[in-house]
């Protein structure tokens, strides 16, 4: 998985690029795809996960099934992460 850190648009002293390649690749991870009308020209995704240090990280991307290009990525929501160990409960 390749990640482009060109121009991006949010600030990564906040949310490293390793804790976000960290959530990727986290085992319990959720990618969802929202949904989109025919107008869209580019599928944006969601990813909620857990870097190893365990903070919550919730990214929004675009890939094109090798690389990676995270739009905005934050520390995730009280919210997120009951959504987030909620759905690995019902999944486990």
């Amino acid at each position: 998985m390749e990640f482009d850190w060109l121009d991006v648009h949010f600030d990564l002293k906040k949310v490293t690029p390793r804790e976000i390649a960290e959530s990727f690749e986290d085992p319990f991870s959720i990618r969802l795809l929202p949904e989109t009308g025919a107008e869209a020209a580019e599928a944006r995704y969601f990813n909620l996960g857990k870097t190893l240090a365990n903070r919550g990280v919730f990214s929004i991307f675009w890939t094109d099934g090798k690389n990676y290009r995270v739009i905005l990525a934050r520390e995730t929501t009280e919210e997120e992460r009951v959504f987030y160990e909620r759905k690995n409960a019902e999944w486990l």
